[in-house]
């Protein structure tokens, strides 16, 4: 058991839409001393508002690509719906970009760590939030630092779109056929492609946004300005 010198915030809701990144965090959280009954994971914003309120939650460790949205929405519920100041939320997401990142801390977040950390890392990120810290994953202060230098050079949107997500003329075009809802076979036949070169495109757009699906996708291109 890893000792945090200081009494454990319960109970824990983690909202959470991958089953493997779900097994990790609760391997996580056992290490501190929580039990199975102190931690409730839910997929989607909808199940955390509804979670949130039977739980009584006193510490919420929050993903941003969800199934129903865009976990940032869940932290604006307890932070404005709620109006609870008090509670840890720290966001444990792939997503990089300095936009959505400013997003969350705006939000509320008290924290945020990338999930390809590893476990130690993770666990010290917890740690610090369990003794009353704020958590801002290095990388990420680098990135808001980088954003605010080019602030005077280029606008916030234009940065995030082309130094976060790199998307080509070619991937940008895909992803707004996507947001349509436009099956691959679709697309290829709309561009004149095939429907193979057209889910390479998808998943390298996958791979620059950091999510794993359509949805995903499209929620993240809203949130950072790439697609309205």
């Amino acid at each position: 058991m890893f000792s945090v010198d200081t009494e454990l915030i319960k109970p824990v809701l983690v909202l959470e839409d991958d089953p493997v990144v779900q097994d990790r965090m609760y391997s996580i959280l056992v290490q501190f001393g929580y039990v199975k009954e102190d931690i409730t994971f839910v997929q989607t914003i909808k199940g955390a508002i509804e979670q949130y309120s039977i739980l009584v939650a006193k510490l919420v460790l929050v993903d941003l690509g969800l199934p129903d949205g865009n976990g940032i929405d869940f932290i604006s519920y307890i932070r404005e719906d709620l109006q609870d100041s008090e509670i840890p939320i720290m966001v444990v997401s792939a997503w990089n970009s300095a936009e959505v990142i400013l997003k969350a801390l705006s939000a509320g977040a008290t924290g945020y760590v990338l999930k390809e950390r590893d476990d130690f890392e993770l666990i010290f990120a917890i740690r610090s939030l369990l003794r009353g810290g704020v958590i801002i994953d290095p990388f990420i202060a680098n990135q808001i630092l980088k954003n605010v230098h080019a602030e005077d050079v280029v606008k916030p949107e234009a940065q995030s779109c082309q130094l976060e997500t790199n998307l080509s003329a070619r991937e940008l075009e895909i992803l707004n056929l996507v947001a349509v809802g436009n099956s691959s076979r679709e697309i290829s036949e709309q561009l004149n492609i095939s429907k193979f070169t057209v889910d390479c495109h998808i998943k390298n757009i996958y791979h620059k946004l950091s999510v794993n699906s359509r949805t995903k996708a499209i929620n993240m291109a809203k949130t950072i300005g790439l697609i309205s």
